[in-house]
């Protein structure tokens, strides 16, 4: 379906690019949101790279999937805006103890309330660590898929996701320790 769209556009139908904002406007703020971590920046993000998409869409071949061209301009845009903001972004670079994640840690709190917690401690993450699990877990994209997006090697995407999940892992280990 995206084919017939991508040649209405290139044949000088602006208003056929709304199905492609119709159709990828969520997954993308959620993409940009988790890069950059902010609401107004993400929205911000995901418009210029509607833009971007607009304008290079002539320029656009089918070696990929446009879902997942997309996506790769959404988190160059997400990453170029960080890099102009020089924002200070907290680093994790503990070294943690392989430990196997409790499987009960989120059993004794609500659908609503994990969802929360899960927002909660994705926010707390690096930008790409938080991308990935979104990418992998949320979205459900295999390893290939994410390095289509991302642009990383299979390897350096397969670190990140292990570290994202120790990272997550601690993080929600922390946020459900009483507070005394």
């Amino acid at each position: 379906m995206d084919d017939v769209f991508i040649k209405k556009v290139c044949a000088g139908d602006h208003d056929a690019f709304r199905y492609f904002v119709s159709k990828y406007k969520d997954m993308g703020f959620t993409v940009a949101v988790s890069v950059v971590k902010d609401e107004f920046i993400a929205q911000e993000v995901l418009q210029d790279a509607f833009m971007k998409a607009y304008r290079s869409l002539s320029s656009f071949s089918n070696r990929s999937s446009f879902r997942t061209w997309f996506y790769r301009i959404v988190v160059n845009e997400a990453l170029s805006r960080l890099r102009k903001e020089k924002r200070d972004l907290i680093s994790y670079t503990d070294d943690l103890n392989d430990e196997k994640a409790d499987e009960t840690l989120l059993s004794d709190l609500k659908e609503e309330e994990q969802i929360q917690q899960i927002n909660e401690a994705l926010q707390k993450l690096p930008p790409k660590e938080s991308l990935v699990l979104r990418l992998f877990y949320l979205q459900e994209e295999s390893i290939k898929e994410v390095c289509e997006v991302t642009g990383w090697t299979e390897s350096n995407t397969k670190v990140i996701l292990h570290r994202a999940r120790k990272n997550m892992f601690r993080i929600m280990q922390q946020s459900m320790k009483p507070q005394i």
